[in-house]
């Protein structure tokens, strides 16, 4: 009887794991919790590019510790993503600590994370880098389940022009 070969990770498969993503000083910056594993379907954008390349050709079972450096984790923090505000933007009952990050709403209504730096009577200054931006993080990760993506069978066939 022939051996079948475990499915391994690739592209628009859909993946169960558990993973626990560490800074260099050992802090858990995020990690699935309650025993609930993220699901994502590679190449969906749920995942860093850095950590999407890592994970493919991985198996079922499989544990690993993947150190990722800021290039292809969360990039290199950026000087013109710092800005300053005027204080009156903010509820006055906002706490502003340095530090402390606060949802903003784009004009289009995506949020984005900000990091109060620096405030003053008149001003805040906020960081749009990612909190994360300019550190090489480890993700600690073990696959549960792998399913296979959509194969070129299933897509739809390209149109046929008339003769």
């Amino acid at each position: 009887m022939a051996d079948i070969e475990a499915l391994s990770i690739g592209p628009g498969c859909e993946v169960s794991m558990y993973f626990k993503l560490t800074l260099p000083d050992g802090t858990v910056a995020d990690e699935t919790t309650d025993g609930e594993p993220l699901n994502f379907t590679m190449g969906d954008g749920t995942l860093i590019e850095g950590l999407e390349m890592m994970l493919y050709g991985m198996k079922v079972g499989e544990k690993e510790c993947l150190s990722i450096d800021p290039r292809d984790a969360f990039g290199f923090p950026e000087e013109e993503n710092v800005h300053t505000m005027p204080r009156n933007e903010f509820a006055a009952d906002m706490p502003m600590v340095p530090g402390t990050v606060i949802a903003f709403a784009t004009p289009n209504g995506q949020e984005v994370p900000g990091t109060i730096k620096e405030v003053t009577d008149d001003s805040v200054i906020v960081d749009f880098n990612h909190p994360l931006a300019g550190f090489e993080v480890t993700f600690d990760v073990e696959i549960l389940e792998i399913k296979p993506g959509i194969t070129s069978e299933s897509e739809p066939e390209p149109e046929q022009k008339p003769e």
